[in-house]
């Protein structure tokens, strides 16, 4: 009997369920399809390439999906909260009738399950349908060929995503029996009797919360501009964007806080607005709604916030690698050598733990042929088949860059660094990278002849600076380049080693620029000086670059393989045999290239399942919020309409209501993030331009299909909602 009670209830109530049946629906739909990435690697080839990167984006999507069903297990109790506010007299009428609590429990258990069951049912058919269209998208991400496509159900995603789906429901379901445990007859009976009222404030007081919260945001806006995000990682600069975000959340929480409680009176100072048509309804509506749910909109505004920020940037940094990759991969193959500096060796030598290994480490009198270093390695070691590392075997054409740490032996300071550069030139540092080892240890220094041997190698024009010429070269994004290049083009003199040097060049050779195979700039800067004149300064080795093509006869294949085969790193010594040099990174093209579509892939999927379901939060903790004021202003809609009021001028005062709770949130998030992605794209231009054009559009498409969705919904509810109301006053 209770079942079917449910049942039925479910059937006459469809409205009243129906944001809880879409953001249910939409919940396991997103979360099956994201779930089944580690299929979709293998359909699309990913696998082949970048083996173990179905199960890291696997388990780091099951581990999301946990934390977002536990954010849509409290949204769905905040929808219920809405169901039974329409209800209540309902079930207030069914214990009249004799039914015990535990029996009305039951019912709202069962109607619970019956539309948990059907957004289970439904969410599975079109999360089904998408993880198949995913597999392109993958593919796409991913840079592969799908060879053998096929109709799939992944086993896991469904016990991940029906897990998550009986969490919320037993949420939900705990929610419900509390509620009907503690609710008294009368007070369910006399629910439709209760309206909100206007709770004012103090003008003055609320007026002067709004403006320090204002004041609060703009504050941290401007730190945020100035101090840029932490790059250096300190605890000082950690520390300080703390204070950042937390007077940014402060300060959105006043705003809103405060101009609930001065709205009204603002509104009613313009008499000509206030006094026109609806208006008077439609603004003391509105200041009783955002009296309420002021803090909710601060929440939804900084959730909104990190959807936007998270989609835009997320995006637009894996587009960034595409486009700073192939100019970033000049050869088949690159390997460094870093060489151990004055306070590193002294480090090492006194620290036990270098020291238990009875080596001894020392500052280099001169680069090392890296050739004839790597031969110490041991490729297939304890094995029958171990073998020196022999380079040559696979290389055809080859050169050493050789740079130097800018800080002479003996001396404290480097002879030039960025910091004096951007003085010259009256530039700024780069946002956050005050205290950057980019900053502090001065640029790198090459050879006039070792960076004409690259050129050659390279295939491009030596560079002449004669005595007194020099120039600089960097990898880097705009916001360093465009530094360099003010200095070369303003002909910027520099005092070194006693000679006044000036530049030959008059912008940075960004595409002669790159040392090292990598997915974005390595190169900070590195000035081109004379021969005699680094003779002259005594500069100890810094970085050591080997750039490798593979021979004629090699193939790609082949010499990746030769590559990337097991083996172990031999010592780096000097002819005392003390440890003077450490191997760095290395990387062939196509692992250069394979990282950067892993990357691309996985920061793609977060960004845009993150950004989804926080703005599907967001949109669904507003609908219910006003179609819960919608319900309770019944009474109001009936009398207006008694008065001779046009239906449609009512939904229309509706409409602005919830156009104004809808985009007040949307503005304040949009606001953050414009602040926020500039100081990002200054960051990330430190390695590479960072557009966010491309990207926009697509956070436009999810908040227009989420957002926008909801926002229709809300409307079209509401205004049945208002039918409803005014049919009803003839049997009252």
């Amino acid at each position: 009997m209770l079942c079917k009670i449910a049942w039925h209830n479910v059937r006459r109530a469809g409205r009243d369920y129906l944001v809880y049946l879409i953001t249910l629906t939409l919940a396991v739909t997103v979360f099956y399809a994201f779930n089944t990435i580690s299929v979709q690697v293998d359909i699309a080839g990913v696998s082949d390439q970048n083996a173990g990167m179905g199960d890291l984006l696997g388990g780091i999507i099951s581990g999301l999906t946990v934390f977002l069903a536990l954010v849509m297990g409290f949204l769905m109790v905040y929808a219920n909260n809405f169901i039974m506010k329409r209800r209540k007299k309902e079930f207030g009428l069914y214990q009249v009738l004799g039914m015990g609590r535990g029996q009305v429990a039951r019912i709202m258990a069962l109607e619970t399950f019956f539309v948990s069951l059907g957004a289970l049912a439904l969410g599975l058919v079109l999360g089904i349908g998408l993880s198949q269209l995913m597999v392109f998208f993958t593919a796409s991400l991913f840079k592969t060929q799908i060879a053998d496509f096929r109709f799939f159900i992944s086993p896991s995603a469904l016990i991940t995503t029906v897990g998550c789906l009986a969490a919320i429901f037993f949420v939900t379901l705990v929610f419900n029996l509390r509620v009907v445990g503690r609710a008294r007859i009368v007070d369910l009976m006399s629910a439709s009797r209760k309206n909100e009222t206007v709770k004012t404030r103090n003008t003055l007081v609320s007026a002067v919360i709004f403006v320090v919260g204002a004041t609060a945001i703009g504050v941290a806006y401007a730190r945020l501009l100035d101090q840029g995000l932490p790059y250096d990682g300190t605890p000082d600069g950690m520390r300080e964007f703390f204070i950042t975000t937390l007077t940014v959340v402060v300060g959105t929480i006043l705003f809103f806080f405060g101009l609930s409680g001065f709205l009204l009176k603002a509104l009613q100072a313009a008499r000509g607005l206030y006094w026109r048509g609806l208006n008077m309804v439609t603004l003391r509506q509105l200041a009783a709604k955002v009296n309420t749910v002021s803090f909710s909109m601060a929440v939804i505004a900084m959730i909104l916030f990190l959807a936007i920020t998270s989609v835009t940037t997320g995006m637009s940094l894996a587009d960034t690698m595409n486009n700073t990759v192939e100019r970033g991969t000049p050869v088949d193959y690159t390997r460094c050598l870093v060489y151990w500096g004055r306070r590193s060796v002294a480090e090492m030598n006194n620290n036990k733990a270098y020291s238990e290994e009875e080596k001894t480490y020392a500052v280099a009198d001169g680069p090392v042929d890296m050739m004839k270093a790597g031969e110490k390695d041991t490729v297939e070691p304890d094995t029958s088949d171990a073998h020196p590392f022999d380079l040559s075997s696979i290389a055809g054409s080859y050169v050493q860059v050789d740079t130097f740490d800018s800080t002479p032996r003996g001396a404290d300071l480097p002879l030039v660094d960025l910091a004096e550069l951007c003085d010259a030139v009256d530039m700024p540092l780069p946002a956050g990278t005050e205290n950057s080892d980019m900053t502090m240890l001065g640029l790198m220094v090459i050879t006039e002849s070792n960076y004409n041997e690259y050129l050659k190698f390279r295939g491009m024009d030596p560079v002449e600076l004669g005595e007194n010429g020099y120039t600089i070269t960097s990898d880097m994004g705009a916001t360093v380049n465009d530094i360099y290049n003010k200095v070369l083009g303003e002909g910027v003199e520099l005092e070194i080693g006693g000679r006044t040097l000036r530049p030959v060049q008059d912008h940075v050779p960004e595409d002669a620029s790159t040392f090292q195979n990598a997915m974005m700039g390595m190169n900070s800067g590195t000035i081109v000086l004379p021969d005699d004149l680094v003779d002259r300064l005594d500069l100890p080795p810094y970085y050591s670059y080997l750039l490798v093509n593979y021979a004629e006869d090699v193939s790609t294949e082949e010499g990746d393989a030769y590559i990337n085969a097991y083996r172990t790193y031999g010592d780096v010594t000097n002819a005392e045999g003390a440890s003077i040099a450490g191997w760095g990174q290395e990387a062939t093209r196509t692992t250069t290239y394979e990282s950067v579509d892993s990357m691309n892939g996985l920061i793609s999927y977060l960004a845009i399942y993150i950004g989804f379901v926080l703005v599907v939060a967001c949109a669904a903790i507003l609908t219910i919020q006003q179609l819960s004021g919608v319900a309770d202003a019944g009474k109001n809609h009936r009398i207006l309409s008694e008065l001779g009021t046009p239906t449609s001028t009512i939904a229309h005062s509706v409409l602005a209501q919830q156009t104004v709770f809808f985009l007040f949130p949307l503005a304040m998030g949009v606001a953050h993030s414009a602040v926020a992605l500039k100081v990002i794209i200054e960051l990330v231009s430190l390695f590479g331009g960072l557009s966010i054009g491309g990207t926009v559009g697509l956070t436009c498409v999810i908040f227009v299909v989420a957002y926008g969705g909801y926002f229709c919904v809300t409307y079209l509810m509401s205004k049945g909602m208002v039918r409803d109301a005014i049919r009803a006053r003839h049997t009252l």
